[in-house]
């Protein structure tokens, strides 16, 4: 969904400099977040604000040239609105999570897995309990974290190696 957000950001921007609305088609990086609070929005950006040094243009107006320039083919934004000195927030419909929802249950476990890894290998260390001393609650700790990071780097594409090291030394 914020990708979604992002792009119409982008696309609302780029109209609203091919219909003049904004002098410069610098456009910087896009940030969507999810606000804390319910009554700002599903999300939000600041992208006004950051670009209010290069368009030149006070953020209120820079926000309300990009609100009126978003399409929205799909119907997913309930409303959009200006907050503040400039902060976008969006709402959205419903229905617009029922493809997200449908993709979630259709991948099941691999949902989120990626391949930004690509087999590459490493390799995951983790606690060193001494055999002979008393065991406490950091070594359970130590590997469970490790184990845990290995299990995400596995997810994320990665060829994982994992070494729980005994320490038996001396």
């Amino acid at each position: 969904m914020k990708q979604k957000i992002k792009n119409m950001i982008y696309n609302a921007s780029k109209d609203a400099y091919d219909n003049g609305d904004l002098p410069s088609s610098d456009f910087p990086e896009i940030e969507v977040e999810e606000p804390n609070a319910g009554p700002h929005g599903d999300f939000s950006t600041n992208i006004s604000m950051v670009m209010a040094s290069v368009q030149k243009m006070p953020p209120r107006k820079i926000a309300e040239a990009i609100i009126k320039n978003i399409n929205d083919p799909d119907g997913m934004l309930d409303k959009t609105e200006i907050a503040g000195p400039g902060f976008i927030n969006f709402f959205l419909n419903k229905h617009s999570w029922h493809p997200v929802l449908r993709e979630i249950h259709e991948q099941d476990a691999l949902y989120g897995a990626s391949d930004i890894g690509k087999g590459k290998k490493i390799q995951v260390e983790f606690v060193s309990a001494n055999p002979t001393g008393p065991l406490h609650v950091g070594h359970g700790r130590g590997a469970a974290v490790g184990d845990s990071v290995a299990n995400i780097l596995l997810f994320c594409g990665y060829n994982v190696e994992k070494e729980y090291y005994i320490n038996d030394s001396g």
